[in-house]
């Protein structure tokens, strides 16, 4: 997780030492598997690991059911991938070339073990990291998408497993890959679709069907206990679910669309202690996930908390948006800003098919060859602008008022004014949108002038600030009059983080008062369980 620069085929072949070996055959069984028998399946549980004693394993390619890399797991190297971690399901095909011998340890011990073992846990995880950013970075994957540039529901889909990390691949409606895996799982050619595997054609596909698929969305038993329950997947929410699962504590992380939550759009973050050359909000946050589900917190998503309600025996009761319920001692609200809309006519019609609330790489993708126009003078808007300056043929930085001093960084706003691709507006707005079931042009009004001008643009960005996501907590916390969390001396509490109501912590941009900025975020989350296992360890 370390050595971003270290050779990813390296990584991925990390060997465990005798000691680890000598632990895993104390902790499983040893089994063999003729020539041929598939050891994992794409959607299947990740229920076990898997270590090669003797013998060879390759990957398969779930659509010709032939060897997918050139090179195979043999002795003293193992099976695997991230989702081994939340016991998600297996996104590979991997069969037996020849008669091979393994020891599998069941995941449930097998975590156990890793918690014993630091040593141990660290080389698996680099090894499960690495193979996963393999994937992602070569867009290999057994979901496939086909038309992502032309339907809204599979760019839906794009967007989801773009923001959730999750590796797929993608053909353009009409080209030859596209033409030759239609015809490979018996579908029309020209026609969207989501793929997962040669036998799983996905109808309606939504978010919630492909987390399902890829075991994301964790069948939790009805008025499951938890420690903490911790609502919002977020920086804030991510750092709290570390330090919840280090402090030894029962934690679930809940988000509603995707792990990282505003912070996941930023495409870099220059001024995050510890990354000089800067870092994706998507991928600082994915490394905490991965820390936090180390030390045995789980995640859930897309599930979005519609109640929160207080027992009369004490803790919290929080139902899901399907029915689902699940109870904690003490809860987290870390649920962050949603993104604001601006009341430009037609603007809804066009999310999602040249209207943006984020830039990232699926973004960059849509911009590429356009004029790109982000409304917004903040910090976000700043560094879409430079994102976007490599893809797009221009970018046009719309700013209302006539300064970003006060909006925006000064490092940043430097090197919007540098950048010759990039041009801000002050003073202006956009006060239409032309396109039919895609944005074709955008009309900007200048307005001390009244004069508007239609631009040619296939990509507008709206990143003009956020409100708190609080309607979930039904008055069961005081609010300032803009919606956040009051916390700490605002409502007479001891501590920074509680709330009106003991028992309710509150952390990152949803806490009134904080500072909107990522550090700050995953500042608050580490240190407010300090106040959650004292609260806990008091019995509630």
């Amino acid at each position: 997780m370390e050595s971003i620069g270290a050779n990813l085929s390296e990584m991925q072949r990390t060997p465990l030492a005798p000691a680890h070996v000598a632990a895993l055959r104390e902790a499983g069984r040893q089994v063999s598997y003729a020539a041929g028998t598939y050891l994992a399946r794409p959607g299947q549980l990740a229920d076990r690991f898997v270590y090669v004693l003797d013998g060879e394993i390759e990957v398969v390619n779930a659509y010709t059911d032939e060897r997918h890399l050139p090179s195979t797991l043999g002795p003293t190297q193992f099976m695997g991938e991230i989702s081994f971690l939340n016991g998600g399901n297996a996104s590979m095909a991997m069969r037996a070339v020849r008669d091979t011998s393994v020891i599998e340890v069941p995941r449930v011990t097998m975590l156990n073990l890793m918690s014993r073992i630091p040593e141990m846990s660290d080389i698996i995880i680099t090894v499960f990291a690495a193979r996963r950013r393999r994937q992602i970075e070569q867009r290999d994957s057994t979901l496939v998408l086909i038309g992502e540039e032309r339907d809204r529901e599979v760019r839906c889909i794009a967007e989801f497993a773009d923001r959730n990390r999750i590796p797929y691949a993608s053909h353009a409606l009409g080209s030859v890959e596209a033409d030759a895996l239609a015809a490979t799982c018996s579908l029309a050619p020209g026609r969207p679709a989501v793929i997962f595997g040669r036998d799983t054609v996905i109808d309606n596909p939504t978010p919630d069907s492909i987390a399902r698929l890829l075991g994301l969305n964790l069948d939790l038993v009805d008025d499951e206990d938890f420690d903490v329950l911790i609502v919002g997947g977020g920086p804030a929410g991510v750092a709290a679910g570390v330090y919840a699962g280090a402090e030894g504590l029962c934690a679930l992380v809940t988000e509603d669309v995707a792990i990282g939550g505003q912070a996941g759009t930023s495409s870099r973050i220059e001024n995050y202690m510890g990354f000089p050359t800067g870092i994706s909000g998507a991928d600082l946050v994915w490394r905490g996930q991965i820390q936090a589900m180390k030390f045995g917190t789980r995640f859930a998503m897309p599930r979005r908390v519609a109640r929160l309600e207080a027992l009369p025996d004490g803790g919290f009761c929080a139902t899901f948006d399907n029915g689902k319920r699940v109870r904690g001692k003490a809860v987290v609200v870390a649920t962050g800003v949603q993104y604001r809309r601006l009341p430009i006519p037609r603007l809804t019609e066009f999310e999602g098919a040249g209207v943006y609330y984020a830039a990232t790489d699926i973004e960059a993708r849509y911009s590429k060859g356009t004029e790109a126009i982000i409304i917004g003078g903040g910090n976000s808007a700043g560094q879409a602008a430079m994102f976007l300056s490599r893809t797009a043929s221009r970018v046009r930085l719309l700013v209302r008022g006539q300064s970003l001093a006060a909006s925006m960084s000064s490092y940043l706003s430097s090197r919007l004014e540098a950048e010759p691709t990039i041009t801000i507006e002050y003073g202006v707005e956009v006060s239409a949108l032309h396109g039919d079931d895609h944005l074709d042009a955008v009309t900007i009004r200048h307005a001390a002038s009244g004069a508007e001008e239609t631009v040619p643009s296939r990509a507008l960005f709206v990143m003009v600030g956020a409100a708190p996501n609080t309607d979930w907590l039904t008055d069961l916390v005081k609010l300032d009059d803009k919606g956040f969390v009051l916390t700490g001396e605002a409502v007479g509490a001891s501590s920074l983080f509680e709330t009106s109501r003991p028992g309710i912590f509150a952390v990152g941009d949803v806490r009134s008062g904080s500072v909107k900025r990522v550090a700050s975020a995953v500042g608050e989350g580490s240190v407010v369980i300090s106040r959650v296992w004292a609260f806990v360890d008091a019995g509630g």
